[in-house]
């Protein structure tokens, strides 16, 4: 059974359409980056999926069932970017207060230890840094044992560390057959960490699959140079063009012939070839 499926989910504003007929399933077991400017509906969708809005049209179901419904028996676990955690309590305190809240949950050791809590439990929540912080919301999203997880902006206020043993544990949970769903602006931890890339614009999806085959969208190689003349558009493989400072950027379909004419130029100089990025073809695919 699909652990998402939307069908013509619409919500509206006044006259704002923050969600416009989406369609969307994501599998069982699936990790995927929801992606999407500021104002693309990532939010929207996410609290229709938690139940926490209704749709003016369409419908959302979570492993079959209304989102409602699947909250209240377990189904989810939510780690949203403005959820606040009690004030003033200790770690050690707080994660047992909401630990008995569950019918099922995670052994309490084992959620600590897939939180990476243990040095902070004894310290109070109002003390606590962004990424700590982090790591307990991390924490209370998967104590009841979810089948699905839907994760904002997750990793805030990690250092690289923290971000890398962050994914570790996604890729665990992945692994064990729970589906996670996570909206982020790190770009790099989409194309790197998720099996399935969605983006979004304007309430709607603007692509849909694998960081490899979003990336395409934009194609060619990015070479990118010091000096060199004003405009290179219209040369051979070059399809687009962009200063960034004192550099002159050039997408290229055919960067060998693009590399021998820049060669040929004296006052070219440090050259870098690179291959498209995801940031590139979601600038793209947004603007």
């Amino acid at each position: 059974m699909d652990a998402i499926t939307l069908t013509g989910l619409t919500k509206t504003y006044g006259s704002l359409t923050a969600v416009d007929a989406l369609d969307l399933t994501v599998p069982a077991g699936q990790i995927l980056a929801l992606l999407g400017p500021n104002g693309a509906g990532k939010s929207t969708t996410t609290e229709m999926v938690l139940g926490l809005t209704r749709p003016d049209a369409g419908s959302a179901a979570v492993f079959g069932a209304d989102p409602v419904t699947a909250m209240r028996r377990g189904d989810v676990g939510a780690m949203l970017q403005n959820g606040t955690l009690l004030w003033d309590v200790p770690v050690r305190r707080l994660l047992r207060l909401m630990h008995g809240l569950y019918a099922h949950p995670l052994p309490l050791a084992e959620v600590i230890e897939r939180a990476d809590l243990h040095s902070i439990l004894a310290s109070n929540t109002n003390k606590l840094s962004g990424g700590e912080a982090q790591r307990v919301r991390f924490a209370l999203a998967m104590m009841a044992d979810p089948r699905l997880l839907i994760l904002d902006e997750p990793t805030v206020g990690m250092d690289v560390d923290a971000r890398r043993a962050f994914w570790a544990a996604m890729a665990t949970l992945a692994a064990e057959g729970r589906t996670v769903v996570f909206a982020t602006h790190y770009l790099d931890e989409a194309d790197e960490f998720a099996d399935r890339i969605v983006v979004l614009n304007q309430g709607r999806i603007v692509a849909d699959g694998t960081g490899s085959q979003i990336k395409a969208v934009v194609g060619g190689r990015r070479i990118s140079f010091a000096g060199g003349r004003p405009e290179y558009t219209g040369a051979i493989g070059v399809v687009a063009q962009e200063s960034r400072g004192a550099r002159t950027v050039l997408t290229s379909t055919d960067s060998d012939a693009t590399l021998r004419m820049l060669l040929a130029d004296a006052s070219v100089t440090d050259v870098e070839v690179s291959a498209p990025r995801l940031e590139d073809a979601f600038h793209t695919l947004v603007s």
